[in-house]
């Protein structure tokens, strides 16, 4: 059985991910700080798989810790999820985006290349394509970034791409991510921000449960269908089997060097059609205000996933009907997420 370091695994893309995984046979090791997510997490997967996950709480600046965990365990591949991503925060803290994604990324391939493991899933953002030229988004777009998070995302991708050069067997699948919303059905698990959301589906559901006011839409001036903002939303379970398709790749392909691959559905849904979609499948109320536009926000954004199909055999499944549906199961069962 394959050993798969996930680290932030216990985080909301990273739990979802470990269902896959493990059906799938492969035996994850999860490394995660909590510093946004919840031990309870890891605890569900656990129910939900039927079997005990090994969880190292650790951070990916503590380089001594990473390498008593490779010396622990033989890894074929690591998925790593483990960063900061409130793009609001990154603008105003942009030295701790840059120390804990990029210093930390640097730490685990470091350690990566001490131990002989040459196969890397990295999280990546549709956010490295800043304002697009184009629509859709085909990974060949050119990459520049409006904040400090994405610019982090984009420094690790860089960094990947001269790994890659300097290490001709290291192999590395750069998954850029659209918009995850969404939940396992099982309505146990599912996205628990530790603050106020940054997210607009977590804000939707968190005022549909009662836990915040109103929704405020951030400008309805844009050049789309409605005015709001469009965005390719993917479910996460969607995204998850995403992961599970790159590993699956990896152990197939003995030479892939970096490779870009975009997951998302190839279909955008403005901010008001998410609002209006979830009113209607769930039947909350979900009141909201139009506010003025927030600085670095582009008006349209949806991806090209043919490469995703070709090379992984990959193709989001769910629709946005689905994605609230089990999106509001996990709100209404968990209203103050895992605490």
């Amino acid at each position: 059985m394959m050993k798969i370091l996930v680290t932030g695994g216990a985080g909301y893309i990273g739990s979802h991910t470990l269902i896959e995984i493990i059906n799938a046979g492969f035996e994850p090791v999860v490394y995660d700080n909590l510093s946004n997510s919840s031990p309870v997490a890891i605890e569900r997967v656990e129910q939900i798989v039927g079997q005990n996950i090994n969880f190292i709480k650790g951070d990916i600046l503590d380089k001594e810790l990473l390498r008593k965990v490779f010396a622990e365990h033989t890894f074929f591949a690591v998925i790593h999820f483990a960063g900061l991503k409130a793009v609001g925060e990154s603008v105003s803290k942009p030295l701790k985006y840059y120390q804990n994604n990029v210093i930390g990324t640097i730490n685990v391939l470091e350690v990566m290349k001490e131990f002989g493991v040459k196969n890397f899933i990295f999280s990546s953002s549709a956010t490295v394509y800043g304002n697009p030229r184009s629509l859709p988004i085909y990974e060949s777009f050119e990459r520049s970034c409006t904040n400090p998070y994405g610019q982090s995302k984009l420094m690790i991708e860089y960094v990947l791409e001269d790994v890659c050069r300097a290490q001709v067997d290291f192999n590395a699948i750069s998954l850029r991510y659209f918009n995850p919303i969404g939940a396992d059905e099982s309505g146990t698990i599912g996205e628990d921000p530790s603050d106020i959301p940054n997210n607009l589906m977590p804000y939707i559901s968190q005022v549909a449960v009662g836990r915040l006011e109103k929704l405020s839409v951030f400008g309805d001036d844009y050049d789309t269908i409605d005015g709001t903002g469009v965005r390719d939303y993917i479910h996460v379970v969607d995204l998850a089997k995403g992961h599970l398709k790159a590993l699956e790749y990896l152990a197939n392909h003995k030479q892939t060097g970096f490779l870009p691959i975009n997951l998302g559905t190839g279909h955008g849904t403005s901010v008001l059609q998410l609002v209006n979609a979830f009113i209607k499948t769930t039947g909350q109320k979900v009141p909201y205000v139009i506010a003025p536009r927030r600085v670095g926000d582009i008006a349209s954004c949806y991806a090209n996933a043919d490469k995703a199909k070709t090379l992984l055999g990959w193709v989001a499944q769910y629709d946005i009907e689905r994605m609230c549906i089990d999106t509001w199961r996990w709100q209404s069962n968990n209203p103050n997420g895992y605490n």
